[in-house]
């Protein structure tokens, strides 16, 4: 065999062999990519379900059958027990405060200098529009899952027993790794609350 074929054989097979490195890499990267994608939501998910500590303020419109009222509230929570509603509007309600801690329960309007405090009130404790609510049953909650729609990340829930409030879902912003909306539907799946997320502070 002259030097000359020898020459283009091993040229043959440096070029397969780049090739063949190359399309491994391209594979390799794009596991990597994908990969990197998962674990960047199932972080996202565990940071907001290991929240310690938060302030918001939400906008909440809520549909009865007769009409619909828009409220402006200020939300507080604070690991394990502690958590504060604050009414920002409408103006005629404007001020009321209710303070949960453990399974007390502090009623105010410093407008009117009202305070009333309710000793082992548990079930009234329990608010379907607080972010903590919504984590705290997720955690616990059977019947759940998650999904991805356009740069958001879902959390669902469903609650059998439940009429008014079965259905919940919380988008969650993948750039930002913060809450953006919460959708509460009833039975019939018609949106019984809906919650846009003004601000949302995480505090450690």
């Amino acid at each position: 065999m002259s030097k000359h074929i020898v020459f283009k054989t091993f040229i043959a097979i440096l070029l397969i062999a780049m090739i063949l490195f190359l399309v491994f890499f391209y594979i390799n990267k794009t596991k990597k990519i994908k990969n990197g994608n998962n674990t960047s939501s199932q972080e996202i998910i565990e940071n907001i379900l290991n929240i310690s500590s938060y302030e918001t303020v939400i906008e909440a419109e809520i549909n009865s059958n007769k009409n619909t009222n828009k409220y402006l509230i200020k939300q507080k929570y604070i690991a394990p027990d502690v958590s504060e509603q604050e009414i920002l509007e409408p103006e005629n309600i404007k001020a009321i405060k209710i303070i949960k801690k453990e399974n007390e329960l502090k009623l105010t309007n410093t407008k009117l200098n009202i305070s009333k405090i309710y000793n082992n009130y548990q079930y009234m404790t329990d608010n379907c529009m607080d972010l903590n609510t919504f984590i705290n049953d997720y955690k616990t909650n059977k019947k759940k899952e998650n999904e991805e729609k356009n740069n958001e990340i879902l959390l669902h829930i469903e609650n059998q027993n439940s009429q008014y409030t079965r259905y919940r879902t919380l988008y969650i912003s993948k750039e930002t790794g913060k809450p953006t909306k919460m959708e509460i539907k009833d039975n019939s799946k018609k949106t019984i609350i809906y919650i846009l997320y003004r601000e949302v502070k995480f505090k450690n």
